[in-house]
This record gives C-alpha cells, structure tokens and sequence, in this order.
C-alpha cells in the first residue's frame, strides 16, 4: 500500500495539469506529483534520457536494470525489462544482472565494464580508477555523463518508488506485473 495518498487535484498547478494530461495515468506519476515544482522537469528529463542520448539504448538499459538491482527497485525493475530486450539485452544477461553475478564470463567486456560500473557507482561515492579507465575504454566522456545521469535519475526515481511503496504497473498495458506484496526478498 502506498504511503502517500494521491495529490489533491485542487493544489496542483494548472500548467502542471495540462502537461500531466498528456500522459498515460500512472502510480509513480502521481506519487511525483506532491511535487509540482519538480514532477515536469523530471518527466522532461525522463524523456531526454530517451531520446538526447548519445549512449545506445541498449547500454542504457543494462545501466538501468543494474540500477534497478542494486537499489532494490522492483517497479523500475519491472518497467524496463521488456523495454531491455527490445533494446537487445538477452534473457540470459538480464538474469546476470538480477543475480549480481557482474563478473560472469558469458558477459561481453563492455557489457562486463558497464554493468560493474553502475553497481559501484550505486554502491560508493567513489569508482576505482582501473574501473574508471576501463569505463573510458568503452565510452566517450559524454556518454560517461550520461551513464552517470542515467544511474542518479533511476535511483532517485527507485528511491521514490520503494520508499513510498509505489505500486508497479503493467508496461504499455501488455502484461501483469507483480505488486509490492509479491515483491522477492533479497
């Protein structure tokens, strides 16, 4: 059960709700709403993450469902495995990431690289400097920013969802998802 009730309608900005209006409903969504200061430019930086990228989308969704892993985040988990493998991430590496296994041979080396550098980013303040050089042998310095705003916008968007017990949701519509009583323990 969340632990915020929905934001009164009535409190919400109309600009606010003429942007909010232009999106599918959705738990997170409203749950980001208690902030009207910040929910349109976090959506709108949301959708950057989508479309300004150098990053490829793939990569981008091995950072994210790392993210989801180490932040313990399974609605964001759950929105963005089938957007993964659209994206070209096996089954078989998705399941290396929900296992933690980072270090499995069956990885690529970029994917290895990548992978281990979300998880350590989410875990310390601090990369190791093999680490990093290794993550500059793989990616442009733009796309080590990006990776970087990738893995702070999904762990503040994790934090929100797992904090407040946001309900998952199904992707598009397509599929039933687990809900936070059926969530796996760790």
């Amino acid at each position: 059960m969340p632990r915020l009730t929905d934001p009164d309608p009535n409190a919400i900005p109309a600009d606010v709700r003429d942007f909010l209006s232009a999106l599918p409903p959705d738990p997170m969504v409203k749950m980001l709403t208690h902030s009207v200061g910040t929910v349109t430019p976090f959506i709108q930086l949301a959708r950057a993450q989508f479309t300004a990228l150098e990053l490829s989308a793939r990569s981008r969704e091995l950072v994210i469902l790392t993210v989801a892993e180490y932040t313990g985040c399974e609605f964001v988990a759950a929105q963005h495995r089938p957007m993964a493998e659209a994206a070209g991430v096996d089954q078989r590496t998705r399941e290396i990431i929900s296992s933690r296994d980072i270090d499995n041979p069956h990885l690529s080396a970029y994917d290895r690289v990548l992978i281990r550098f979300a998880a350590e980013v989410v875990r310390s303040p601090r990369v190791p400097d093999d680490l990093f050089d290794q993550v500059r042998n793989i990616l442009s310095e733009r796309e080590i920013v990006e990776a970087l705003q990738l893995i702070g916008y999904y762990w503040s968007f994790g934090r929100v969802a797992t904090v407040l017990n946001v309900e998952l949701t199904a992707v598009y519509g397509d599929e039933p998802l687990l809900t936070a009583d059926t969530e796996r323990a760790d």
